[in-house]
């Protein structure tokens, strides 16, 4: 068996004196979408920004692609294909699509390549290319959620770190977000996706974690959690 593309090991983060990870270890092979899943407050959001260097834990590891993360900057992970889609979507609302596209670019250096990703992203985003010249500030949420995924998509990465993507938007328009989710995977990208939305995320992931307060509770195959009684009840409303 290959090594995963991403261990996390006894990752332990705190805020001052609030210990908002408590230990936690979970890990995502190459190809796979894998959710954390788990109430507001649960350390999802913590972990994201922990593996993309936003945040350093006070113990444990981030190995991607076998490195350790601990000492490199935020800006030179996305360099080594690790993107990150920030909750809140986190557009360039005054500059317009194709320039917000374009800083998704910044750590590459091939202009051709980079007129070949954006083509790829226009194709597969044929709003965002209509509105190409349009502020970002201008599109609905849906249109600037689709932005931020177009931007993670322009730093070619290998893994896109996705956090609550459906947030905020019409149920029509979460159903198009989470089929741009799965054809990452079938364009042979591997997600790592923290989602509100728990049934959305377990139908589309091979794997699931679930986080409560801290530390990890539940783990396993997604088609098997779906179907536990206490999954249901806490997080699937049903």
């Amino acid at each position: 068996m290959s090594e995963p593309l991403l261990q996390v090991k006894d990752l332990e983060v705190y805020y001052g004196v609030i210990q908002a990870l408590k230990g936690i270890s979970f890990h995502v092979n190459e190809g796979e979408i894998v959710s954390l899943i788990g109430a507001n407050g649960a350390g999802k959001t913590t972990t994201l920004h922990t593996v993309t260097g936003l945040l350093h834990p006070k113990h444990g590891s981030v190995v991607y692609a076998g490195q350790n993360l601990a000492k490199v900057p935020a800006h030179k992970i996305v360099s080594m294909g690790l993107a990150h889609v920030p909750e809140g979507r986190r557009v360039f609302q005054n500059l317009s699509v194709y320039d917000n596209l374009l800083l998704g670019a910044y750590t590459q250096t091939d202009k051709e390549k980079i007129s070949r990703q954006m083509d790829s992203v226009f194709d597969q985003f044929p709003r965002l290319k209509e509105r190409r010249r349009q502020l970002a500030g201008t599109l609905s949420g849906g249109e600037q959620q689709m932005l931020a995924m177009g931007r993670a998509l322009l730093s070619d990465p290998k893994m896109i770190v996705m956090d609550e993507p459906s947030m905020g938007l019409s149920p029509l328009l979460v159903s198009e977000i989470f089929e741009i989710i799965q054809s990452f995977r079938a364009a042979g990208k591997t997600v790592l996706l923290v989602e509100q939305n728990a049934k959305k995320a377990m139908t589309v992931s091979d794997r699931v974690y679930v986080l409560e307060t801290g530390s990890i509770i539940k783990e396993g195959m997604a088609s098997d959690l779906i179907n536990d009684e206490s999954i249901k009840k806490a997080y699937l409303g049903e």
